[in-house]
């Protein structure tokens, strides 16, 4: 198992009790306060049918007859589990892998080569191995073949291999395709408002119906001024209750939700960072909701702000609320918007001061960046042109500054709102070519939008009198073809 400040340990006993479970593991005593609630354990490798063998407390190292398969990786990063631009294959993070691939070992590939480790990079089940020399063919070497330890580190002692050794772990597939199920946000000039009347909760049909077409990820806005009537008070439990309900809804159908507070940086009409509105006051409603909502499985994590525009004022507030999110829950993704209303064409040049700060490009902090994007001409959403016409390439040229961004400061990217017109047959062909560049950057998308009292709006899923809408088999098409991402924004 690995705790939650990266040690790994192997369990050596379980003991259930009236609905708990404790799990004894090998070394010493663990520290509560840096590996305790609200953290989690995480499986690190899985042990094999064998007979279980006594392993001892310090990392072992395996043994040189030790081998593991390369991951089946293909795309403009990947051929076969072999990096193209450098030389590195991708292999499962297990334990024994971690403890084997290390730097100085020596290594042999298939098509013969004995090269040495120079790095080993870690991420969310996969283990990156690079290694001396020029790039490796992955026609030769990648997947179905396997990489084999030649020789440990001089420094290193050999420890007997492991029952784990080839065990590959088994990982749940990235979801690059959802939509936003609007409605708790819904009429923002009555507030706080009366539930069925101003704003409306999607009903539980629609997680069950998006679930079974393929797209499980859900972007649920929602009102700050609702769940947070008065500042710094509590939550409304009414609210809140119906929040929590939605969440049980997506949980039942296997979806996994984004909160997204859908307040473009004001309380109230009054922006945050006034006098009015305090940046704590905004980072410690977040801290309420992660502690009231932060165990619930359905939760992908938190949407700090819908389409901040602050001309500055956003990374200060951002990092705050991240923070505290933090202070509560170490395990769900918090995800950034950018400034500049979270334009993805704008990206760049409109939120470099919001990873200024070394705490928000810290891979631990379990951060996504959230970015927005529209075809029109303006970048608005509104296609108030009908006569506009949309270049095939045209949603991926909007999308790359941000993906670029991402690239170059090895930061996750999340695309949260992106629709377009149903009456624009070529602006679905953009957004067709759109979603599989997504794929190959591992960058997910929830489509704006769907879910109950639309009327006709010409970016809707979900319109009145139920017609499908164009829009929709290009989502479900993309959302049912398999991705290589081991998660969100991976392989890098």
């Amino acid at each position: 198992m690995r705790t939650v400040d990266g040690q790994i340990r192997f369990v050596t006993s379980v003991k259930p009790a009236s609905g708990a479970l404790t799990v004894f593991m090998s070394g010493p005593v663990l520290d509560g306060g840096v590996i305790g609630y609200p953290n989690r354990l995480s499986v690190s490798s899985i042990p094999s049918t064998t007979p279980v063998v006594t392993v001892p407390d310090t990392q072992p190292v395996a043994a040189p007859t030790y081998a593991a398969l390369i991951n089946k990786f293909t795309n403009s990063y990947w051929q076969n589990g072999s990096w193209r631009a450098s030389a590195g294959v991708s292999v499962a993070a297990t334990a024994q892998n971690l403890a084997t691939f290390v730097a100085g070992a020596s290594v042999r590939t298939a098509d013969g080569q004995v090269r040495t480790i120079t790095s080993v990079k870690p991420a969310s089940g996969a283990l990156t191995v690079f290694m001396n020399g020029p790039v490796l063919d992955g026609n030769d070497i990648g997947y179905p073949n396997k990489l084999r330890l030649v020789a440990a580190p001089a420094s290193l002692p050999v420890a007997p291999s492991s029952p784990i050794a080839d065990v590959t772990l088994p990982t749940q597939p990235v979801q690059l395709v959802g939509v936003a199920l609007s409605g708790a946000a819904f009429g923002p000039s009555v507030l706080p408002g009366k539930h069925g009347t101003n704003y409306i909760f999607p009903a539980e049909s629609y997680y069950q119906k998006y679930a079974e077409m393929g797209m499980k990820l859900v972007r649920l806005p929602f009102l700050w001024e609702r769940i947070q009537p008065q500042l710094d008070t509590e939550l409304d439990a009414a609210y809140l209750a119906l929040l929590k309900q939605s969440l049980d809804f997506a949980q039942k159908h296997g979806v996994k939700v984004v909160l997204d507070m859908h307040n473009y940086y004001r309380y109230y009409k009054q922006p945050i960072g006034s006098e009015t509105v305090p940046i704590q006051s905004f980072a410690n409603t977040w801290k309420r909701i992660a502690q009231k909502i932060g165990n619930h499985p359905a939760l992908s994590g938190y949407g700090l702000m819908n389409e901040p525009n602050t001309k500055g004022l956003w990374p200060e507030a951002a990092l705050a609320a991240a923070k505290e999110i933090r202070k509560v829950d170490r395990a769900n993704w918090i995800y950034v918007a950018g400034d500049r209303f979270s334009s993805a064409w704008h990206w760049p040049q409109s939120n470099t001061q919001l990873i200024a700060d070394p705490w928000m490009r810290d891979p631990k902090n379990n951060l996504i960046f959230e970015a927005h994007m529209y075809l029109d001409r303006d970048t608005s959403g509104l296609y108030k042109d009908k006569t506009e016409t949309f270049a095939p390439d045209l949603g991926i040229n909007r999308a790359k500054p941000f993906v670029e961004w991402l690239r170059a400061n090895e930061l996750r990217g999340f695309i949260g709102e992106m629709g377009v017109p149903a009456y624009a047959p070529d602006a679905i062909v953009a957004m067709d070519n759109l979603l599989g560049y997504l794929r190959e950057n591992c960058v997910p998308l929830t489509y704006w939008a769907a879910g109950p009292w639309w009327g006709n709006y010409i970016l809707a899923l979900d319109v009145s009198g139920g017609a499908p809408q164009p829009q929709l088999p290009v989502l479900k098409k993309h959302a049912a073809t398999p991705n290589t991402c081991t998660a969100i924004g991976e392989p890098l």
